[in-house]
Formats: C-alpha cells, sequence, structure tokens
C-alpha cells in the first residue's frame, strides 16, 4: 500500500479526544457521542488502567481497553501500538461485549506492535507500591508503568511476539528468572511461575490472534480512501508522562502528540484536537490538587457528580475549576475545542467558585509551576460567578439553557483559549448539547 498521498492528508478527516485535566472528565461518552461521524476510533495510550463509562438507552458499558466506538454498528474499533496490553484483561473485556449482543469480530483490531502487560509486571507494580518508604503514586497496580519500562528498556514482549510460541517462552522464561529476583530481593515477593505463566498466555494469545493486524497501516489505509479516524485518549492532560504533575503521573502520552507516535498515522494527518473538562475538577489517587475542596462542598460535588473510579471504584478528589490548568493544556495540545461535562452536577449552587491564577510566594501568576513542591504551595486566587438553581440536566439546546450557566461556559471559553464545541448535561448518549459550529467544523474537516 501506498502511503497517504500528500493531498490525501489535507482532507483527511481526523479529531483527537482527550482529557484536559486529570482524567475521569467524561471522554467515553464523548467518544460514543461523536464516533457515529467516524469510520474508526483509534484508542493510542494507557492499558486496562482507564475506564470510559457510555450511558445509552439506560443500559451502562464500562469499557477500559476497547474504544468506545465499538458500540456503533460499523465504526472499526483500533487499538494502537502505544496502549499496553494484558491479553487476560482483553479477552474478558471481549467476552462481556459478546454476552451484551455488541459485534467485535471483524470489527475490532490490535496493533501487532502494541506492547504486552504479563503477571510479573503487577508483581513488580504492586509490590513498590506497597513497600515502606516508597513515594506511593495511586497506580492502580494493574502493571502499566512497569510494562512502559520493559518498552523503553528493550526488552518488553510485543503482541507480534506473544504469537510465536517459540519466543514467548523462551522470554517468559528470562523475564521471570529477572524479575522473581529482583521483587524477592527488594520486596520479598513470592516468585512467580514460568511454565504456568507459558501455558496461560499461549492459550490466550491464540484467542487474540484473530484481532492482531498492521493497525497503522490499516489507519492510514482508511485516510487514503476518504475515510475518517478518532483518536481516543485515555487518562488526562495533567497525567502525561512529559507535561503532567510528575512523577504523580502515568506512564504514556496522554496528550495529544501521542496520537501520532500511538497510532502510526502521522501529525500532519491530525485534523483537529478536542479537550474534554469537567464543569469542575477531580482527581484521582496521589498528588497535588490546587483546587481540591477539602469541606463538606466537596462531598456533596462527589456525591451529586458520582465521582467514583469506572475501573477501580476509588473515590474522587473534587476541586473548583482551575483556569490556568485548563489553559495550559488547551496549548499543550492545541485544543481548539472544550467538551464541557457534568454541567449539571452543579446546577443546585448559588454560586460557584472558578480559580483564576495563583498566588505563590507573595505573588500572583497564571503560569503552572513545573515542580510538584510548587504546585503544592500554589493558594488558588478564586473568582465566584453566579450560579442558576435550575435542572439543566437533559437539556439539548444551548440557548435553554439558563442564562447564568451559559454565562458560566462562556467564561471557560473566554478565559481558556478554546470554544465550547459540545456540553453534556447527564450521563445517556441522548442528554448533549451539540453547538451548530462545533458540528459544522466537525463536518468540515479538510475540506
Amino acid at each position: 500500500m501506498e502511503a497517504v498521498s500528500r493531498q490525501a492528508r489535507m482532507q483527511a478527516k481526523t479529531a483527537v479526544v482527550l482529557g484536559a485535566q486529570w482524567g475521569d472528565e467524561g471522554k467515553g461518552k464523548i467518544v460514543d457521542v461523536l464516533s457515529e461521524r467516524f469510520s474508526a476510533v483509534a484508542r493510542y495510550a494507557g492499558g486496562h488502567n482507564a475506564g470510559h463509562t457510555v450511558v445509552h438507552q439506560g443500559q451502562r458499558f464500562i469499557l477500559q481497553l476497547i474504544p468506545c466506538g465499538v458500540l456503533r454498528p460499523g465504526c472499526k474499533s483500533v487499538i494502537g501500538n502505544g496502549v499496553v496490553l494484558d491479553p487476560i484483561a482483553f479477552l474478558k473485556e471481549v467476552a462481556k461485549l459478546r454476552d451484551l449482543g455488541i459485534g467485535v469480530d471483524g470489527n475490532l483490531f490490535v496493533s501487532n506492535r502494541a506492547q504486552v502487560i504479563l503477571p510479573y509486571h503487577r508483581m513488580i507494580e504492586l509490590a513498590a507500591e506497597s513497600a515502606p518508604g516508597r513515594k506511593k503514586i495511586g497506580t492502580t497496580s494493574r502493571g502499566i508503568g512497569p510494562a512502559y519500562e520493559d518498552k523503553m528498556a528493550r526488552s518488553g514482549l510485543r503482541v507480534v511476539d506473544l504469537l510465536n510460541q517459540k519466543l514467548l517462552k523462551t522470554h517468559i522464561e528470562a523475564a521471570c528468572a529477572e524479575k522473581n529476583a529482583i521483587a524477592h530481593a527488594l520486596f520479598g515477593t513470592d516468585p512467580l511461575d514460568p511454565a504456568k505463566m507459558y501455558d496461560e498466555y499461549a492459550a490466550a494469545a491464540e484467542q487474540v490472534r484473530p484481532f492482531v493486524v498492521d493497525t497503522g497501516r490499516l489507519l492510514n489505509g482508511i485516510l487514503a480512501e476518504g475515510g475518517s479516524v478518532m483518536f481516543e485518549g485515555a487518562q488526562g492532560t495533567l497525567l502525561d508522562i512529559d507535561h503532567g504533575t510528575y512523577p504523580f503521573v502515568t506512564s504514556s502520552s496522554a496528550t495529544a502528540g501521542g496520537a501520532a507516535t500511538g497510532t502510526g498515522v502521522g501529525p500532519t494527518a491530525i485534523g483537529t484536537v478536542i479537550g474534554v473538562t469537567k464543569a469542575y475538577v477531580t482527581r484521582v489517587g496521589e498528588g497535588p490538587f490546587p483546587t481540591e475542596i477539602l469541606d463538606s462542598a466537596g462531598d456533596a460535588l462527589r456525591a451529586r457528580g458520582q465521582e467514583y473510579g469506572a475501573v477501580t471504584g476509588r473515590p474522587r478528589r473534587c476541586g473548583w475549576l482551575d483556569i490556568p490548568l485548563l489553559r495550559y493544556s488547551n496549548h499543550v495540545n492545541g485544543a481548539e475545542w472544550l467538551v464541557v461535562t457534568k454541567l449539571d452536577v452543579l446546577d443546585e449552587l448559588v454560586e460557584i467558585p472558578v480559580c483564576v491564577g495563583y498566588q505563590i510566594g507573595g505573588r500572583t501568576t497564571d503560569e503552572i509551576p513545573a515542580d510538584v513542591a510548587g504546585l503544592e504551595s500554589t493558594q488558588p486566587v478564586y473568582t465566584r460567578l453566579k450560579g442558576w438553581r435550575q435542572s439543566t440536566e437533559g437539556i439539548r439546546e444551548f440557548d435553554r439553557l439558563p442564562p447564568a450557566a451559559q454565562e458560566y461556559l462562556r467564561f471557560q471559553e473566554r478565559e481558556s483559549g478554546a470554544r465550547i464545541g459540545m456540553v453534556s448535561t447527564g450521563p445517556d448518549r441522548e442528554q448533549t448539547i451539540l453547538l451548530p459550529e462545533f458540528a459544522a467544523a466537525l463536518d468540515s474537516l479538510g475540506a
């Protein structure tokens, strides 16, 4: 197949949809809503530590590895090379979707270049997170970080290698000898059985095999033929390994740049970037959080927003909207559009604090400190916007929102540097406001 031509790249209909905060912004629903406009949805980073929840006609779907486009008939779903794949978790998710009547066979594809998570990755991560004196990152202990470590150390196992039984056996034996010794020496962990591991993963490989293709070739082929691709992010910008609140971050490139490296589609083929932000902010796990609410108001937001992790069930830390962080996220990603979710969670508030800057060492700034100590020492500077005290749940037209809710959204737009294209007013697919200018921009990408 020839490479995508310059003309085809210019005409490519592509968009990156990613989290503009610390993840859990409701990307799953947004990708699901928008996926009817695209030929394929491609996941480009992370692993089964990321959970996307989609509600359709009262039925709740929780997807961890598989892109949300799988819920749209005729939309191809692609797990790109930038993802780390746990074969057992993948097959469990496939089985659940089949049980729900969702078509996956012939419609779901896994990159032959994606890295594989094996049990020793989980062993190392769990032991490290639990070790006395170690800085806790707040990981899900699913082996994501150690799998990426092996990838960068050039000692990982790729999906294409998983399918080679001889190579798989040799790799597991060598890796277990090394990892068992390390885990026992550092953490006193009991060793894993390489023979048992090989039997389990060799059997899993045969079930994964029908899904495996060169997904870079597949996606570029779709674009060359005039199709369209949405790149689905995992986690959020502030968890990006380079641009997030390091070291309290994930192990992959969650920002827009990861869409190119994580799928094999060149950056010149990306049409637009869409950032998803809650009307407030949440964070799971450890790390700095300047606008975190530590009183009963935070508890009320958590309860009303049902702020518990889709994968882990962990309660999320809640805070007020942080404009400097949102502006930083938009700059890092080159985001043109914002999607605001969970607006209805704020319906009962009389007034809504919004962070517009920080006090650091006696001076006011809107610059994000690069270091954790700097972020932890910031004091947010708030402006207070009027609440609307009316239900916005289920509203589908922007002009029908209460005037104060409209102003709250327009304030985000003015201050963050990106235009609001969608607003979510509830968990269901239909509880969404799609602004006409955003719909027109999606339709005209590459025109």
